[in-house]
């Protein structure tokens, strides 16, 4: 009978804030999630010149993490001139919470195979992108090259022999064609490769706009990108999203080389949301951005073949938010072009890496740079705004 009492005598605004829980509970998408802290924990780089098994480390693009075996995984871009086209298998090791010099160890080099058991003929690939199934495979991304009417791929390999085992079909939309009006740009493809923890779902992204899209990023103007998204279940294409990314002003851009693009993309869930990474040379170094991306009410835009017949202000495309701009930090930043979440870290945070392609140039670095981020559901989010005090 007290504890009758005692459980009447609760304020009745208590049941109110349960009864708005349990309801919030049930109607919020639980899964989604978003970034809501990061923070910088170290850098590596390896020296320069390495070799192993005989081939210079180098071109490393884009990368992925094998939980299972704390793996990770790193495509290389060289077109087959350095050695074939492959992808490398490294060690970082994050066990005392951040990232030490010396700390990047690459231990293995797979050789990608065609379906027929031969290797790729050098200028046949570009590889860029790399993103592990829930098989002991890999899906890996071409850009191919447009100047030579080599189209792009999307192939999934095997990680213990390099053999292709299967193959994604590409919309024509994206191929280049004789004439120059159609299709991806040379070296401004699929440089992304991503998919969401369900792994009912793989993403990629054009560097670019489509040629008959709207223009490639120049100075102050960035480009209408697309986000392609295939259904694994049968390996089809299903959905595209514009993406625009960010005009980038060059500082003292004394050489007039200027580049800007996005190279990668990562789910954190299977409700549409993603980091992304875009990536600009401005003439003084680079400039590099990690954004917060959703495609919650952005536009399926497969069925649109060019943005030139259309009004492009009517398309809705994803949601951005700036996370970080990595110029803000202490770093000598290079051609970062990759990205991963890695392990949990000795707190129970979530990490990070970012990787950069060195174009196998002596002026430039393989560098690896790791972060801590705090990863949170909308209905944690709201109990932290309900309830201040809530342990982080």
């Amino acid at each position: 009978m007290q504890l009758i009492q005692k459980i009447v005598a609760i304020p009745r605004i208590i049941y109110f804030f349960i009864a708005i829980i349990i309801i919030l509970f049930k109607t919020l998408p639980i899964n989604a999630v978003e970034v809501t802290s990061i923070e910088f924990i170290g850098e590596a780089t390896l020296a320069k010149g390495l070799t192993l098994q005989r081939t210079e480390v180098g071109g490393l693009s884009g990368i992925t993490y094998d939980a299972k075996n704390n793996l990770y995984y790193a495509i290389s871009d060289d077109r087959g001139q350095k050695a074939n086209a492959r992808f490398y298998t490294l060690k970082i090791d994050l066990s005392k919470g951040y990232l030490q010099k010396g700390r990047v160890v690459p231990v293995s080099i797979t050789t990608l195979l065609n379906e027929n058991g031969q290797i790729f003929r050098p200028g046949g690939s570009d590889t860029e992108g790399i993103t592990l199934t829930n098989k002991p495979t890999v899906f890996i991304s071409s850009e191919g090259d447009a100047g030579k009417s080599i189209n792009p791929f999307i192939k999934e390999f095997s990680l213990s022999s390099g053999r292709e085992i299967a193959t994604l079909s590409i919309p024509n939309k994206f191929l280049p064609d004789k004439s120059g009006k159609q299709g991806i740009r040379n070296n401004l493809a699929f440089e992304s490769l991503t998919i969401t923890p369900d792994k009912k779902h793989l993403f990629t992204a054009t560097e670019n706009a489509l040629i008959q899209d709207g223009v490639a990023a120049k100075p102050n103007i960035g480009s209408p990108c697309r986000i392609l998204q295939y259904n694994l279940f049968n390996n089809q294409p299903e959905k595209e999203f514009l993406y625009q990314t960010e005009p980038v002003s060059p500082f003292l851009n004394l050489t007039g080389k200027f580049a800007s693009g996005l190279p990668d993309l990562l789910a954190l869930d299977n409700q549409g949301h993603f980091l992304s990474l875009e990536r600009s040379f401005t003439g003084l170094g680079f400039a590099i951005s990690l954004f917060q991306v959703s495609l919650e009410g952005a536009d399926d835009i497969h069925k649109i073949d060019s943005f030139l017949g259309v009004d492009s202000k009517n398309i809705k495309p994803v949601k951005k938010k700036l996370l970080l701009d990595l110029r803000t930090l202490d770093v000598l930043l290079d051609n970062i072009e990759g990205l991963t979440l890695g392990p949990k870290l000795p707190d129970g945070q979530q990490s990070l890496i970012l990787i950069s392609d060195n174009n196998f140039n002596s002026l430039q670095r393989t560098q690896i740079l790791a972060f801590k981020i705090r990863i949170e559901t909308p209905l944690i989010r709201l109990l932290r705004r309900l309830l201040p005090n809530l342990k982080r």
